[in-house]
């Protein structure tokens, strides 16, 4: 059976929210591709997304947020990673960031040890953003089979994918564009870990004007 498609909006939102609660996996476009998510609570939710997307488990993927107090309420924010989420939130930066010691994450989010981290977006786009504000941060990996191109509207992530989703929220084409940069805000200096939509120039200002070492090199 296809998966429900929805245009984006207020209408759409609510009900990929009541899907995302009731356990499902819902596609939905962010600022840069089309993106499939779990509500973080979901049994086995995260390792239905890695078997949708046909992904070792072993890469970790990242939760959307719907603000900086979202994120902090599941990573400790240090100077460095408080100073670039006020310079590129919402955007596209991920900030990795160690596991607040009061919040349990599932392994797949944040490795083992006494030193789990997570990584943790606000993207600038409205769908995203909407969802983690009704049910909490998302668990998130771009819509496409792993090693395939990202899909880029509802019809290619329906083709490629729409055995494995629930609910598809149809935004249109999506704006295309970078990957976000992975910044690990707990090495001293920070170091970025993938180099995307935000330079190690841009990174490197924010930091100065806040008065903190660039990045390490």
């Amino acid at each position: 059976m296809p998966p429900r498609r929805l245009p984006d909006g207020a209408e759409g939102r609510a009900e990929a929210a009541r899907a995302l609660e009731a356990g499902g996996i819902v596609a939905f476009p962010t600022d840069t591709v089309y993106g499939i998510g779990v509500a973080l609570g979901t049994p086995g939710g995260i390792e239905r997304l890695f078997a949708a997307k046909q992904r070792p488990p072993d890469r970790a993927i990242a939760l959307l947020v719907a603000d900086a107090d979202q994120a902090a309420g599941i990573g400790e924010l240090n100077a460095p990673a408080v100073a670039l989420a006020r310079g590129f939130w919402p955007g596209g930066l991920t900030l990795v960031v160690p596991r607040r010691g009061d919040r349990t994450l599932p392994a797949e989010l944040t490795g083992e040890g006494a030193h789990a981290t997570v990584g943790l977006r606000v993207p600038d786009h409205d769908a995203p953003r909407a969802l983690a504000r009704a049910v909490g941060p998302l668990p998130t990996t771009s819509a496409n089979r792993s090693g395939e191109p990202e899909a880029r509207d509802a019809d290619a992530l329906e083709a490629e994918l729409g055995d494995a989703l629930d609910l598809i929220l149809d935004g249109g084409p999506a704006a295309g564009g970078p990957a976000s940069t992975v910044v690990d805000t707990t090495a001293d200096p920070v170091r970025i870990l993938r180099e995307g939509a935000i330079s190690a120039e841009a990174i490197d200002r924010c930091l100065a004007s806040a008065g903190l070492p660039g990045v390490g090199r």
